[in-house]
């Protein structure tokens, strides 16, 4: 039994200042006590708050992992001082996994070691074959003025000629060099675009918001190298994915809430089941990542990549399964009609993560900075 405060003599809620008749004012709940603590009362007190929450905690995570719905029912039944709310649990989830994803490091197992030593080769091949190129454009030169040098062409007729050469050798670089196309079509920089478009004749100029988009994405290329726009365009798209995740959120319960019976289920109890369904996504994220991280640093011995691809593989299925369960639990259907629905769902939902990911994408590359 935990150690209690002694009672203060005064019976007036220091809160509120309502009659307290016992321990608790019956008006706001706030003890009674002396508000005056011991050092030992203070940390007794700090032991009995971490206990509760630790113990309120992972009773919520054990059930929210394994046994689908199972949070929401409670809650929605009224059981709710046993487990963490589901919006705090919603937002702790989130915070930890996006911020573990950005703080801890890509591991190189077997397969991205082998990835990395491919993209090593192929770059130090596309670095011989630039030096090939450029020799080839000396040597040709080479012969033009050995050509002028005998009398057989001009000197007007060997500077044209060379700076042909130069000037195709250097477009065919340009050309292999670069990485995007904006819209199917290249262009050298952001000056050239808008010099065909002030200047093309009506009909082949591009319309305006194919203009912005593509007048966008030029200064992105213009400004950095094919590399540092993957990079960052990783980096912001993981950054904008949480915020994502929570505008699409009311959207998914309102799929649930077209396919429920409304006098039966609110909108409320579908945010509920949304809020629980999508920390389990976000937690079994965060697990995998954990677990990508560790079995990373052993990934040359091959029992531990083994042991990496199984858990990865029933992890990700045990992620697609789960909300056929959680359906069919917390609605109280019949299995057959939950599967139909939950199967319904499940391909209005993927195609409206699809857009929602898609209009990222874009928003993310024409706003790289």
């Amino acid at each position: 039994m935990s150690h209690k405060s002694p009672l203060r003599e005064d019976k007036t809620c220091l809160n509120c200042n309502h009659v307290v008749a016992s321990r608790f004012c019956p008006n706001c709940g706030q003890e009674n006590t002396d508000t005056r603590k011991t050092f030992y009362h203070l940390f007794v007190h700090f032991f009995e708050d971490l206990t509760h929450y630790e113990n309120a905690f992972w009773k919520t995570i054990k059930n929210l992992l394994l046994k689908p719905a199972s949070l929401s029912k409670e809650y929605l039944s009224g059981k709710r001082l046993s487990y963490l709310a589901p919006v705090r649990l919603y937002i702790f989830i989130s915070f930890v996994t996006f911020f573990l994803i950005a703080v801890i490091p890509n591991n190189e197992d077997s397969f991205g070691k082998g990835f990395q030593d491919g993209l090593k080769k192929t770059e130090s091949k596309e670095s011989k074959k630039s030096k090939v190129e450029i020799d080839t454009i000396y040597i040709e030169q080479q012969k033009i003025i050995d050509l002028e040098k005998k009398g057989i062409i001009s000197k007007k007729d060997s500077d044209s000629i060379q700076k042909f050469i130069k000037d195709s050798k250097e477009k065919e670089l340009l050309d292999d060099k670069s990485e995007f196309t904006i819209l199917g079509k290249k262009y050298k920089s952001v000056e050239e675009l808008d010099s065909i478009q002030k200047y093309s004749p009506e009909s082949e100029k591009l319309g305006d918001f194919e203009y912005w988009f593509t007048r966008k994405a030029q200064l992105v290329q213009d400004k950095y190298t094919g590399k540092e726009i993957k990079e960052k365009f990783i980096e912001s798209f993981v950054h904008n994915l949480p915020k994502a995740l929570f505008i699409y959120m009311p959207l998914f319960a309102f799929v649930l809430w077209l396919f429920q019976n409304k006098k039966r289920w609110y909108y409320f109890d579908h945010g509920i089941f949304t809020l629980h369904y999508f920390s389990f996504l976000l937690l079994s994220l965060l697990i995998l990542k954990i677990e990508s991280f560790i079995l990373g640093h052993l990934s040359e011995y091959l029992f531990f990549r083994v042991i990496d691809y199984i858990f990865k593989s029933v992890a990700v299925i045990y992620m697609f399964y789960y909300f056929f369960p959680a359906h069919h639990r917390f609605y109280s259907e019949k299995r057959i009609v939950s599967i139909i629905k939950g199967i319904v769902m499940f391909f209005i939902n993927l195609f409206s993560v699809i857009f929602i990911l898609m209009f990222l994408a874009i928003y993310t590359f024409i706003n790289i900075h």
